[in-house]
């Protein structure tokens, strides 16, 4: 069982950065593959980004590619998404979660998700 705990959420304008975090708990952070994902209102919940075990493997969606950047510090158990130039449309509820195996890109992978943290942009 892993315990996932998001913050950095917040309500910032177009252009701006804000930087999200979600500490591990619970079996050894190193064991899974990290994910973050965000759901829009109405919208079905996306892939935003993806970080294997020990910091490779990192893909990202097409949309936020050269403007986010993830990353994740194992000897603190947490995972970050650095989020620079926001655009109106990335709002939503960011989540992150943990892969044990299987695809980077499909939510079915990930067995534990945190609650979410929400980022709204405005233009």
């Amino acid at each position: 069982q892993v315990q996932l705990v998001e913050s950095g959420g917040g309500t910032v304008q177009a252009g701006d950065s804000l930087r999200l975090s979600c500490v591990a708990s619970g079996r050894t952070f190193v064991y899974y593959a990290m994910g973050w994902f965000r759901q829009a209102p109405g919208k079905e919940r996306e892939f935003v980004a993806a970080i294997g075990r020990i910091g490779g493997s990192i893909t990202y969606r097409d949309s936020v590619k050269g403007r986010f950047t993830i990353s994740r510090d194992n000897a603190k158990n947490t995972l970050y998404l650095q989020m620079n130039s926001l655009k109106p449309e990335d709002t939503a509820v960011y989540f992150c979660a943990a892969n044990p195996s299987g695809s980077a890109y499909e939510s079915t992978s990930y067995d534990f998700w945190g609650q979410g943290t929400q980022v709204t942009v405005s233009s």
